[in-house]
Order: C-alpha cells, then structure tokens, then sequence
C-alpha cells in the first residue's frame, strides 16, 4: 500500500522556482544537453521535497544523475503519453532509497526481488523502497535494509554517503508496454565494520519480499559492470575471475547455499514476453559507482578498463 504522502521530486534550473516534476518528464535530459544520458546536478531533501538542481544548495550533495540509453520516458512520444491513464500522468516522480551495504572485507549485499512481486520481479537489485514524510535518506534506506534482509544497522550511524541517481522506470523498456511507474533511485554506499560472514549469520531476508541474496566482491562486480547492456561479448570471461557465485535462497524460514553462473546477472531484459532473472540496470549503475570509490581509495586495481 502506498503512503498517504509521498516524496516527490521537485526541479530547479537556473535558479528558477521549485516545480514538481511530471510523470512524462525525463529527468537527466532536463540536465543534461540534448539526449545524454547523464548529468552532475546537486540534490537533497527539503521539508519533505526530494529537490534536484543544477546549482548546489543548502544540504545539498553533488552526484551524478543517469538513466538508460533505452529509457522509455526518454523516448515516448506525445501520442503515447496521451495513452496514459489520468491516475499516471498525475503521479509525479517518487523518489527510492537503496542502500550498497559494504562490509569490512570489501563485498556489497544484493538481494533478488521475489518472483510475485508486480515490480521488478526476480530481479537482483541492492535492498531498498519508498521514503516516509519525514524520514532522511539514510533513516529510509536502513529501514529497508532491517525490513527486507533482517539486518538492523539503525542503533548507531554507520559511514554513508550518497554515491549517485539512477532514473528508473517501469516496464524497463517500451516494448514491454507504456510506463507505470517513475522513480529517481538514490543510492547509498554505507559502511559496516564487519565482515559479510558476521553479517551474514545475521541475515533474515524477508520471503514476501526477497527470494536470495549474494555477497558481491569487487572482481566479480567488474565482469559484471565491464558487460555492456547488447554488447555481443557481454559474457566474455575475464582473466582470474571466477565465473560463479554463491547464493543463499530464501525457503521459508530456511537458508541455503547453491552456485549461480555469473552469465544470470549478465542477463537483460527480453524486449516482450515473461522476464528473466538479470541484475537491473541500475544496479549494475550503483556497482560501477562502487568500483570507481574503491579504485580512487586504492582498494582494488582496475582490469583494464576506463570507469565512465
């Protein structure tokens, strides 16, 4: 059930008044030129008004801001939006809270969205929902965290920072029918001081809501970010990288461990039919956001590869 109230996000521009953002309006191409798909912009909450500016403000952060090349509120077109149903158009844009958990050994916990949820189903994304009228953003995102993995980091604050926005929008593609739903997603890199196996024994995924979760290391997110959305060498193999991971699935109030083939979280959306199991979009975003912050504090080495 949605909340009574929800936090919308609100535009400014060259200094000009806040104004909520539309529905149909595709956010990073109000920033960027043209149709870029990413833009520096600055962001906060304000009295319960997620604002994004060009120009920074009070408690405002810088980050970066991007979508898919293949957005559907980049493309639709004017007949299109006029198919939406009054109840849509009218919904602004919500504003999502996700939370990149990293432990003390230099891995980040994704979960896979249930197979009955009517949003992303079966879909690997990192834990996180909608905000409540007068939760901050961190406030929202470890009450995700605690509500869908059992893990409850709310007793102390924990090292944070923004890492970036993510334009989501469901279906993720226009073959897959006109768009429901309409979110800026802000991702959050929070820091524990234990390693994923403490963490781990304390993990109580619920089942309503998350079916797995994995604990990712740096070199198997780099595959994952170095495959290109329709790249043909998307499942090419990396020298050294193993090519499985390990899972815990969620049966009842049981826990087990199987592998999965790294090619699962390569996967892509089909553009119609029944969806597959795949790691979203922007969460293969948020990992490579992730790699470039441990690359700049020399955690890791990079393979090769330029970070966008």
């Amino acid at each position: 059930m949605e909340s009574a109230k929800r936090i919308l996000v609100y535009l400014s521009k060259e200094n000009s008044l806040l104004q909520c953002a539309r529905f149909v309006q595709g956010i990073t191409g109000h920033f960027s030129s043209g149709h870029e798909d990413k833009a520096v912009v600055n962001c906060g909450l304000d009295q319960d008004r997620f604002v994004i500016s060009d120009r920074p403000f009070s408690g405002s952060s810088g980050v970066r801001l991007q979508r898919s090349s293949f957005c559907p509120i980049k493309i639709l077109n004017p007949d299109q939006a006029a198919r939406l149903p009054e109840q849509i158009r009218g919904r602004g844009v919500d504003v999502g809270v996700a939370i990149l958990l990293q432990t003390a050994n230099k891995k980040v916990l994704l979960t896979r969205r249930t197979k009955t949820l009517s949003i992303f189903p079966n879909v690997w994304v990192p834990p996180g929902g909608h905000m409540e009228p007068g939760e901050q953003l961190l406030n929202a995102g470890l009450r995700e965290l605690q509500e869908e993995t059992g893990l409850d980091l709310r007793n102390k604050t924990p090292p944070w920072r923004i890492l970036g926005l993510w334009e989501s929008t469901f279906p993720p593609l226009l073959s897959r029918g006109l768009p429901t739903r309409h979110h800026i997603v802000t991702f959050l890199l929070v820091t524990s001081s234990k390693t994923h196996q403490e963490l781990q024994e304390k993990l109580h995924p619920a089942e309503e809501e998350v079916s797995a979760c994995v604990w990712l290391d740096p070199e198997i997110a780099e595959r994952i970010v170095a495959a290109q959305e329709g790249e043909e060498d998307s499942g090419k193999i990396l020298p050294g990288i193993p090519t499985s991971v390990q899972v815990t699935e969620v049966s009842g109030n049981s826990l087990s461990r199987r592998d999965v083939d790294v090619l699962v979280f390569l996967n892509t959306a089909p553009v119609a039919g029944e969806d597959v199991e795949r790691m979203s979009t922007g969460t293969k975003y948020a990992l490579e956001l992730w790699l470039e912050t441990l690359q700049a504090r020399e955690y890791i080495q990079p393979y090769g590869r330029n970070f966008r």
